[in-house]
């Protein structure tokens, strides 16, 4: 199991809004599954981040791709695995 960053940035502060419940229900989905490790929002409202758990760099990318956020262009998605020390 190795740890991938989704950093979601703002595109779209109007969207965010409406499809904010979809993507809240989606994390919950995955965080009882065991593929999310950590979420939340950017203090100053740029955005958030997704620490998803995953077998692999394909496997994590279509977690985050599916991530209603990306999906419907409210948010940029830039994803990376992390070696956390």
């Amino acid at each position: 199991m190795a740890y991938f960053v989704a950093t979601l940035l703002m595109k779209d502060a109007e969207k965010n809004l409406e499809f904010r419940p979809n993507h809240l229900t989606y994390l919950e989905k995955l965080i009882e599954q065991g593929k999310v490790y950590a979420k939340g929002p950017f203090a100053d409202g740029s955005g958030g981040m997704v620490i998803y758990q995953a077998d692999s760099l394909e496997e994590a990318t279509q977690l985050a791709e599916s991530d209603p956020y990306v999906v419907e262009g409210v948010r940029h998605l830039e994803l990376k695995q992390w070696n956390m020390g």
